[in-house]
């Protein structure tokens, strides 16, 4: 039997679509986020040759670094959290020679046009054609700012053959209505194809195969309900504390930062039914039934469904370690929670009775997320 490859009417077809140039723009860069996630993914990307020649990073953030020094702080950060542990030298310096900082603040102005001037001056350099990814990875609180001032320097829109698109990490809004109203907000400057709303616990390989797991198998799709489960929990623990994000969590919690997204992310693939296919919009119809379905906690009686609280110091690994009120930018009279449990119940016919027991911690024995 010939393989496709020996197809005379494929030859020429590209069979694997090449990435497009472009150049990554990191607002908050000096972040947690950027040092633990992205910078690590984006190299491991270019180690498995998925990145294309002509690709750029622009950190932006407040604090003051040189190109070299905000390269510099990205390699130690790979080497750090990076998957293998280690740098590769000679790609590292490939890599390196595509990382640019710009120093400003969100809100001003001036900051914008240097980083038009900036963009177009990387495009010369590196090739990237105008294409461009706006990775919001600052507090919640800049995220309105950072978009409305992106449309009034023009950087929202793409010019030519080129495009532009904007990702908006979670939390989306601190509440439902201020969750509408950055909506409004994002659809005043981008046009909805151009917004990516990322849950990067989606990407997770686990999580990822979940719907596999569940609607491809014959073995546990027909168990998967109230006549044969008793109860769910989905645990979600974390051995670190808030580290520098401190400032953050006084506004977030552990409810906002964790389970109203990550937590109910993986919640609503083990609840939904199954989707008319695999495509995103299928998959979302289906979730957002699932959460439909869920019974609402009476106000009145929450304490029988929540629980939450707070590290205190100790030691973890042996190691001593600080509590949550001694942690910098913390209230240190704060009741933000750091732990919290939820039960829940939905009012459909696969998983009426069947209690959901939601759970989120920070500074816990082991890492560790799983479904039970």
């Amino acid at each position: 039997m010939s393989s496709t490859k020996d197809n005379p009417l494929r030859e020429g077809v590209r069979l694997e679509r090449a990435a497009d140039p472009c150049t990554v723009i990191i607002f908050g860069a000096s972040g947690d986020l950027t040092k633990r996630k992205l910078v690590p993914a984006l190299y491991r990307l270019v180690q498995e040759r998925l990145l294309p020649a002509e690709f750029a990073i622009l950190g932006f953030a407040r604090s003051n670094n040189s190109d070299e020094e905000f390269r510099d702080k990205m390699k130690e950060a790979v080497a750090t959290y990076g998957e293998a542990k280690r740098v590769d030298e000679d790609l590292w310096a490939s890599f390196a020679k595509g990382i640019y900082y710009l120093p400003g603040n969100i809100n001003d102005p001036e900051a914008y046009k240097k980083m038009k001037a900036r963009l177009d001056e990387i495009d010369r350099e590196r090739g990237t054609s105008g294409n461009r990814v706006f990775y919001l990875s600052t507090a919640p609180g800049f995220y309105a700012e950072s978009v409305r001032q992106l449309g009034e320097a023009g950087l929202a829109k793409p010019e030519g053959n080129s495009w532009v698109r904007i990702i908006i990490e979670k939390p989306f809004g601190n509440s439902l209505e201020s969750a509408r109203q950055l909506n409004i907000d994002v659809a005043k400057v981008f046009d909805e194809e151009q917004v990516y709303r990322i849950d990067h616990y989606l990407g997770k390989e686990t999580v990822q195969n979940m719907l596999v797991f569940r609607f491809a198998n014959g073995i546990f799709e027909p168990i998967w309900n109230r006549q044969y489960i008793d109860h769910v929990q989905i645990t979600n623990a974390e051995a670190i504390g808030v580290e520098d994000r401190g400032g953050y969590y006084e506004t977030a919690g552990v409810l906002r930062d964790m389970i109203q997204n990550h937590v109910f992310q993986v919640l609503s693939l083990v609840v939904m039914e199954p989707p008319t296919s695999l495509s995103a919009n299928a998959v979302r119809d289906e979730k957002i039934k699932a959460m439909q379905a869920v019974r609402p906690i009476p106000r009145e009686r929450v304490d029988e469904f929540v629980v939450r609280g707070q590290y205190g110091p100790g030691s973890v690994g042996g190691k001593p370690a600080k509590g949550y009120r001694e942690e910098k930018d913390v209230n240190p009279e704060s009741s933000t929670d750091t732990y919290a449990a939820v039960k829940l119940y939905f009012d459909n016919w696969r998983w009426a009775g069947v209690p959901f027991y939601l759970r989120s911690a920070k500074r816990m024995p082991k890492r560790v997320t799983e479904i039970a």
